[in-house]
């Protein structure tokens, strides 16, 4: 019932939406998520223009690595496949064939999760919502990848990176 459900989720994901226009902005968007890029990069700035949340933006970038850490360590041990669905090729190529947990939504929402003690929360998981979507409508996740994604890195951000 749930493989079920995260193929035909899948299915939508990558059958409803696709515009040129469009295919090209979400590629964009996951291209800026590789490795934490785009929040380790709104935490430089940040840390350039906000020094009183110097503490936060060191914490969110120390976050979205220890993140990146403990998602690799997921994906050896797990070592699920990427989807493959006949007539639907990925959109992107991926560093790995492993799939579980999605990089991208786990840094993404341990991103989120810190910065929203600096920044305003509804846009930062608006982002990081958008982003976690983007692998499975270039199908290179399953949706419960992202939905893991988000959930280890939500708990990465809880359980505190060092110290600012």
């Amino acid at each position: 019932m749930i493989r079920a459900l995260d193929l035909g989720l899948l299915r939508l994901l990558r059958t409803r939406g696709h515009k040129p226009g469009m295919e090209r902005a979400v590629h964009a968007l996951a291209r800026s998520g590789e490795h934490g890029l785009l929040w380790d990069a709104l935490s430089g700035v940040g840390w350039v223009v906000h020094p009183s949340g110097r503490p936060v933006y060191r914490r969110a970038a120390l976050t979205v690595l220890a993140t990146m850490a403990a998602n690799t360590v997921v994906k050896l041990i797990v070592r699920r496949d990427r989807p493959l669905l006949e007539g639907l090729p990925a959109l992107t190529t991926t560093m790995s064939g492993r799939s579980y947990p999605s990089a991208h939504a786990s840094t993404s929402f341990a991103a989120a999760r810190v910065l929203s003690s600096a920044l305003p929360a509804p846009p930062l998981y608006a982002l990081a919502t958008a982003m976690a979507l983007s692998r499975p409508y270039l199908g290179v996740h399953y949706p419960s990848d992202i939905a893991a994604g988000a959930l280890l890195g939500d708990a990465v951000a809880r359980l505190g990176a060092p110290p600012a």
